[in-house]
């Protein structure tokens, strides 16, 4: 069993006024295996997928991916393509009911934004996760 010290949020960075479906994800980030480097994939309706068994490392937070789950949400771009937090109501409560549950399974994890890493020059998830879940 993989030792789990940080749960990474992501934004699959596409605009909030275009629908980026798992499928899509699917296509556009499988690897070989035909998963996606996050565990775990929201779209703006609040449906959860699990996108890559947590068992299997992830390809998501370069140096990190050994220690670490990760969680995307769809969105992250306004209609002119700038980052900005575009979570759905739906998004916020599915993705705050998600970390909870894996903050029960790992409690030692530290849950951050992609942004939050060292070494991290991107926006993603495009919103303040550090602080946002730093209660959980």
């Amino acid at each position: 069993m993989r030792s789990i010290d940080l749960i990474v949020v992501h934004c699959s960075a596409t605009r909030c006024n275009q629908r980026y479906s798992v499928m899509q994800l699917i296509r556009d980030h499988a690897d070989r295996f035909g998963f996606t480097g996050y565990h775990y994939y929201i779209t703006r309706d609040g449906n959860v997928t699990q996108t890559r068994h947590e068992q299997l490392i992830g390809a998501h937070a370069k140096g990190y991916n050994s220690r670490s789950l990760g969680v995307c949400y769809e969105g992250g771009l306004d209609k002119e393509g700038t980052a900005a937090d575009t979570r759905t109501i739906k998004q916020k409560r599915a993705l705050l009911a998600l970390l909870k549950r894996l903050k029960r399974e790992h409690p030692q994890a530290q849950i951050l934004g992609h942004r939050d890493l060292p070494n991290v020059h991107k926006a993603c998830p495009c919103f303040d996760a550090k602080t946002e879940y730093q209660d959980l």
